[in-house]
């Protein structure tokens, strides 16, 4: 189990994941319109929280993780101060334009359909959530025994878990539409083509319906 600082230090020592964080952002801050609040559902230690708040976005940050949120205070203690980001215990504790879960937090879940039915509540008709999501297509996981015990598995039901202590979850892009329908559908997905080989991990927007 990482602390804080370490899970801090190591995402953004490591070239792949800034890569796939700074395209994350992107799309992000680029869907946002100008001024209109976000909650970074699952935000860790608030690196993408920061952005946001930096680009004029009032950010509510949600983490379950106690040692996240002790680094988050110590890493966005001026933004917490200034109340241009505000930690919140729940995420119905907000109203947002947007919902962003980077790095897998929807993973997490065995099953998205509550979920997608509480931030209906949380996020208003037209905005938008953006998740991005371990790729079950990813060739580069097919060195790895659970990856092969489930071809099938994903093939016939488009969602795995594999055994591990945190019980992480694989999905398709459809089971999760399934998921978040009627409160949202899924405008757009990344990547395209050879990238369901090649990246490790995919984006999904969903907009509120």
């Amino acid at each position: 189990m990482h602390t804080g600082e370490q899970y801090h230090t190591f995402i953004l020592t490591s070239r792949r994941d800034r890569v796939v964080r700074n395209r994350f952002q992107k799309m992000a801050l680029d869907l946002l319109p100008e001024g209109a609040a976000v909650l970074d559902f699952g935000a860790g230690t608030g690196i993408d929280a920061k952005d946001y708040a930096a680009n004029g976005h009032p950010t509510f940050v949600y983490e379950p993780s106690g040692a996240m949120c002790e680094y988050l205070a110590q890493y966005c203690r001026d933004e917490i101060a200034r109340k241009s980001i505000v930690t919140v215990t729940s995420p119905l504790a907000c109203k947002v334009q947007a919902v962003t879960a980077n790095f897998a937090v929807l993973n997490h879940f065995a099953d998205h359909t509550l979920l997608f039915e509480e931030l209906s509540r949380v996020v208003h008709r037209g905005g938008f959530v953006l998740a991005s999501m371990l790729n079950p297509y990813y060739l580069g996981d097919a060195r790895y025994g659970w990856w092969r015990a489930n071809v099938m598995n994903l093939v016939r039901r488009g969602h795995y878990a594999i055994p591990s202590e945190s019980r992480i979850h694989r999905f398709t892009p459809h089971v999760v539409a399934r998921a978040a329908a009627p409160y949202f559908r899924l405008e757009r997905f990344i990547p395209r083509g050879f990238g369901w080989a090649t990246d490790l991990y995919m984006f999904l927007l969903f907009r509120r319906v």
